[in-house]
């Protein structure tokens, strides 16, 4: 039997010995289902919940303990359902909500929870609420969304006119003209996507009160989009313009604003005062350690934990992540280092390396082309090991990659789509336009899941919405179940070890020199059980030396690897190799 086989046969029995306990999500492996691309049940090329339902096996397989579902509330789909028109409603394309509580129902069944994710700094423009809103100046929820005056002395309507210099984060202006009113609304994403005003108490109630009635309903959480938004600087000044700069940076001025604190606090009161065994974690671009270690101290009685951007923005370039910049020999390393030691006392981690917003992580931080098995399971081991709660997005248990999108015509993404016309008008050269959104799109992560070699890897028997990668003849679930040293079976293996050894989930972390940039090397320890980690992050061999240790380290048991054990000198690590020991 395989060490995978041992851990995962009593890992599901174990994982949640008391979810109700606080802290349970410490031992937790979170696995986060993108539904339009998981699986199609229907035909019509859109994965939907009865899908999810068919391959419920999976994710009991791999040993995950919560699902968190992207979201699959009613909306126009301007932004893949993150623009939502009902809160209280399954958009069509997914299914009903009948098919939502038998999902739910079988999920506990099973020992599995089910996250929502919660969309409130914004809602579609065709939400009920800001249909009221649009209607009239007068309207009582008018000041439910951001309206305002154009700037003093232009015309309404015209360029230059908008009430701030704000850039939003899908190209163009934050602002939008309502002719009828002959005001802006601000959206700081899609214009169909306009942001709540959360200064107004009946929009927060209002929210509170959805969010109470999805608990009730038997939900175990949320993952909150982009909640450090939802407060805003008084007066929404000009941002700085950057030379060069079409529009001014507003994100100091819209982000983590005076009252972010507050409206968290309020909600952990409002909503989840009283319950238990629940899942809070807010997603927070642009969260300093210092800010996340308030948000997640369990004394403020805010969040859980938070999704931090900092790792996945290393290789950014100046201005844009669609001006990249090579990622520097030690930068991630580095990064995820940092964190642990900021919230080693107090607060939690969010682990993840890819989500429906980043590129495939075996593709950015590791070599999918030569060593594209290794590096895949090297990069899973330094992430799982760590302190903190693992996230795996649909498909990094198989290594899947990025797509090799050839035009424009293939892309989905809004955003892609919006910075190719952008840059393009401006001049761009189209072949390096679209080579970043090659390199950096989302559309990369929101292919479909390949279950198998077949037409369409198994994900639908329609035509997909978006093509499924065309090496899914390679990589897919079918050929990686059962079989030792593939990617999915050894995340079973690293899923078995937090849920086994109370080490990985509570230990403290201390990150040890291996002698190199490009070695990550770092200690867990709980009482008397100690575990070292070691991985060689580049396609090159490494002589591993740990002075840290005066005994020879490579000499205790190894728990796990993903490379063979040869006759080698026992501190040479191959290319992409990772190694796991008990001391």
């Amino acid at each position: 039997m395989s060490l995978s086989d041992e851990l995962s046969a009593t890992s599901r029995a174990s994982a949640f010995p008391s979810s109700s306990e606080p802290g349970w999500w410490k031992s937790a492996v979170v696995y986060q289902v993108y539904p339009r691309s998981f699986q199609d049940s229907d035909g019509d090329g859109l994965g939907d919940l009865r899908g999810i339902m068919n391959r419920l096996d999976h994710l009991e397989r791999l040993g995950v303990d919560v699902i968190w579902l992207s979201p699959i509330y009613r909306s126009p789909q301007a932004d893949n359902g993150y623009d939502i028109s009902d809160y209280e409603a399954i958009d069509p394309v997914f299914g009903t909500m009948d098919d939502f509580d038998d999902l739910l129902a079988r999920a506990h069944e099973r020992g599995m929870k089910i996250v929502m994710d919660l969309v409130v700094n914004h809602t579609s423009d065709e939400h009920p609420w800001f249909v009221e809103s649009r209607s009239s100046p007068d309207n009582p929820r008018r000041d439910w969304y951001w309206w305002r005056d154009a700037r003093p002395g232009t015309t309404p309507g015209e360029a230059g006119s908008e009430p701030n210099n704000w850039g939003s984060f899908f190209s163009g202006s934050t602002w939008e003209f309502d002719p009828q009113s002959g005001q802006y609304y601000l959206h700081l994403f899609d214009r169909k996507q306009p942001d709540l005003n959360w200064e107004n108490p009946d929009v927060r109630h209002a929210v509170y009160a959805m969010m109470r009635r999805w608990l009730d309903r038997g939900v175990d959480g949320f993952r909150m989009d982009v909640i450090n938004l939802i407060s805003k600087h008084p007066g929404l000044p000009d941002g700085e313009m950057a030379p060069g700069s079409l529009y001014g940076d507003g994100f100091p001025l819209f982000a983590h604003g005076p009252r972010l604190h507050e409206f968290l606090q309020e909600m952990h009161r409002e909503v989840f005062e009283g319950r238990s065994g629940l899942l809070t974690v807010g997603e927070m671009p642009g969260v300093t350690p210092d800010e996340a270690m308030l948000f997640t101290d369990p004394a403020r009685r805010e969040l859980d934990m938070v999704f931090q951007f900092e790792h996945v923005g290393l290789d950014h370039g100046d201005g844009s992540k669609f001006t990249p910049r090579p990622l520097a020999p030690g930068a991630l390393a580095e990064s995820l280092t940092r964190w642990q030691d900021a919230l080693a006392e107090s607060g939690w981690n969010s682990l993840y390396l890819s989500n429906h917003d980043q590129p495939r992580a075996v593709s950015r931080f590791g070599d999918d082309k030569q060593w594209w098995r290794e590096s895949a399971t090297a990069l899973a081991t330094i992430l799982h090991l760590q302190r903190g709660t693992p996230y795996i997005y649909q498909g990094e248990e198989l290594g899947m990659t990025n797509h090799p999108f050839a035009s424009i015509d293939e892309v989905r993404d809004v955003e892609s789509i919006n910075h190719y016309f952008e840059q393009t008008s401006a001049g761009g050269i189209d072949s390096d336009v679209l080579a970043a959104i090659g390199r950096i799109g989302r559309d990369n992560a929101r292919t479909p899941l390949q279950w198998d070699s077949s037409r369409n890897g198994g994900f639908t028997t329609g035509r997909p919405w978006i093509a499924v990668n065309p090496n899914t003849t390679t990589i897919n679930a079918e050929d990686q179940y059962g079989v030792p040293g593939s990617v999915f079976e050894h995340y079973r293996a690293l899923v078995g070890l937090r849920h086994e050894r109370p080490v990985v989930a509570d230990g403290s972390f201390r990150r040890i020199d291996g002698g190199s940039d490009f070695v990550f090397a770092f200690e867990r320890k709980l009482g008397s059980a100690v575990l070292l980690v070691v991985a060689n992050l580049s396609s090159s061999e490494r002589l591993v030396e740990l002075d840290a240790y005066d005994e020879p380290w490579h000499e205790a048991e190894l728990v796990l690897g993903n490379r063979p054990r040869t006759g080698r000198e026992a501190g040479l690590f191959s290319p992409w190799e990772a190694r796991v020991y008990a001391l």
